[in-house]
């Protein structure tokens, strides 16, 4: 499965509901080209498809003159844990009775291979020896843990930093299951479980 960023998984939920399964038109609020990269990466991963366009639809882009717009693939369904089979039964219909906004996808889509989650295996994150990283996570895998204070005066970090290390460079981008408890002697206690 893939692990997909807060804006992603708004646009295929709120896609999903909709009776046709087209994305736009889109309420997410992002600055920039962003909504377009979420949109792209969403393609790339198989999440979203192109299908032809009709005049009253938001266009994503021309192929060859031919309009196409965007909507939830399948894998979407899926992966949101909606309903395959009720998808896929919708899938198997022919083009003219299919529901509005349930063909199928233009043949540039068709000959685009989605990426499969098993496809490519996830290189695991590694951490260097001698880095500040590496000396929380061996303060956190000791048998009395450590304190947000203690990784901070050892590290020379402010409180709110060793905090964000803990949740974003080591729970989030690590994988590293990180539990805590109250302690009456020091405070709240974080141990790296396992």
């Amino acid at each position: 499965m893939h692990k997909l960023s807060d804006s992603q998984l708004v646009i295929l939920s709120t896609a999903s509901q909709r009776p046709d399964g087209c994305v736009f038109t889109i309420t997410l609020k992002l600055k920039g080209n962003a909504i377009g990269n979420v949109l792209k990466s969403l393609l790339t991963k198989g999440l979203l498809e192109e299908v032809p366009g009709r005049a009253d639809d938001t266009l994503w882009r021309y192929d060859d003159g031919a309009p196409l717009t965007l909507k939830a693939s399948p894998a979407a369904y899926r992966h949101l844990g909606i309903d395959a089979e009720a998808t896929s039964a919708i899938d198997a219909l022919p083009d003219r009775d299919r529901p509005s906004g349930k063909r199928k996808p233009a043949k540039a889509a068709q000959t685009a291979a989605p990426v499969e989650a098993d496809a490519k295996p996830r290189k695991e994150p590694s951490v260097r020896k001698d880095s500040k990283k590496a000396q929380m996570i061996a303060m956190l895998r000791r048998a009395k843990g450590a304190t947000v204070e203690e990784i901070a005066e050892t590290l020379e970090w402010q409180r709110h930093t060793v905090r964000g290390a803990i949740a974003g460079a080591l729970k989030k981008r690590l994988g590293l299951e990180v539990v805590s408890e109250k302690s009456d002697k020091r405070g709240r206690i974080y141990r790296i479980a396992g």
